[in-house]
């Protein structure tokens, strides 16, 4: 299962959005800095609104939602690249996820410190940054040196790969993640063995107080975070309060419900950073169903149905025949498959489909 690691400096809400969302308490929440020191990991599903109307196709009740892994991962200060705070061990773990969810402080609270003083989320997106690539640098010049012995050689493939490090090391100099260096295809394979922690794709989480949450998008620090990840970053931001979610935690559904909307909103910020994330580790659904359950796969964006066969059962990988695509609304109308063939919005797919995100399959196999 895919990894992403919710990052950023102490005292933003790392740990209260982590226990929130995973509904747990496995992250200690306190109000002094590096209250995390050992990286917390727990399951989440993923928030669907296409699961409950299958439910009513296939006669079922019961729902099997897609799910990832977060990491709640220790505070970072500045310094962390030389070793600063809980540098080496933060560092080390945001090398082990596949993505990057960066809690960013957006509200200001007497009883919760700020380690920097004054309200600053764009200078604290800058701190974290700066420790990634200077991290990042060190990684490089140590390739750098390893190649160096190939490359006086002659030899072709240490050049092209030392020529790839010199301009992510002028790229990063300047102050760029790395996973906005323009690459050709393979140029991206080469530098994915580089293991750079700022190639990770990343996600913003604006952490606002509750009483903001309703007007969030009209938030001048979310606004400025907003246009500064998609200037730097080319990424997006989510708009989450920590402890909105840390109240509705222990509620019931419905009960947390009529919270939000005397809040003003309908939505926890929650289920869109959940949803965010999946696609930021290139995660896409197909569903299933029968009267057993509906179940929500997760496959690769990119993979075929064949490879889609196989996350159900390797006996469907190795047999497969074909498929029975329909997608998800077209069946959701018709209110049954046998309806939906009737309709012509069903269609047989070969093991070379890419399967789209919302398609509902049936395989067919023979052993």
């Amino acid at each position: 299962m895919l990894k992403a690691g919710i990052i950023g400096l102490p005292n933003v809400g790392k740990s209260t959005l982590f226990n929130a969302i995973t509904r747990t308490r496995k992250a200690a929440v306190a109000n002094y800095p590096f209250c995390t020191i050992e990286s917390n990991v727990g399951g989440v599903t993923v928030p669907d609104a296409r699961l409950e109307p299958l439910t009513k196709v296939f006669k079922t009740q019961v729902m099997v939602p897609a799910a990832i892994e977060l990491v709640d991962i220790a505070g970072l200060v500045r310094g962390a690249s030389k070793g600063e705070g809980l540098g080496n061990k933060f560092l080390s773990h945001i090398r082990e996820v596949d993505a990057i969810i960066q809690v960013v402080r957006c509200f200001d609270d007497a009883n919760v410190p700020h380690n920097y003083g004054a309200l600053d989320p764009l200078r604290d997106i800058e701190i974290v940054l700066t420790e990634l690539i200077l991290a990042d640098l060190e990684a490089v010049q140590k390739r750098l040196v390893k190649l160096d012995k190939d490359g006086k050689r002659g030899d072709k493939a240490a050049l092209h790969e030392i020529d790839l490090l010199h301009r992510m090391a002028v790229h990063l100099n300047s102050g760029n993640p790395a996973i906005t260096l323009p690459l050709s295809r393979e140029d991206k394979a080469i530098t994915k063995g580089f293991f750079l922690l700022t190639d990770k794709p990343t996600l913003f989480a604006a952490n606002v107080r509750d009483t903001d949450l309703a007007t969030a998008d009209a938030h001048p620090l979310v606004r400025r975070i907003r246009d500064y990840a998609r200037a730097h970053h080319g990424c997006e931001t989510a708009v989450i309060s920590a402890q909105i979610e840390s109240d509705l935690a222990d509620l019931t559904p419905l009960e947390a419900l009529e919270f939000l909307r005397e809040l003003g909103v309908q939505e926890s910020g929650v289920g869109a950073l959940i949803r965010s994330t999946y696609h930021l580790l290139g995660l896409r659904t197909f569903f299933t169903g029968n009267e057993k359950e509906v179940h929500a796969w997760t496959i690769h964006a990119g993979d075929t149905a064949v490879k889609a066969a196989g996350t159900v059962h390797s006996d469907f990988e190795r047999g497969f025949i074909k498929a029975e695509m329909v997608r998800v609304d077209h069946l959701v109308q018709a209110g049954s498959f046998a309806v939906a063939r009737e309709k012509g919005y069903t269609r047989m797919e070969g093991k070379d489909y890419v399967v789209q995100d919302g398609d509902v399959l049936l395989f067919k196999f023979n052993l």
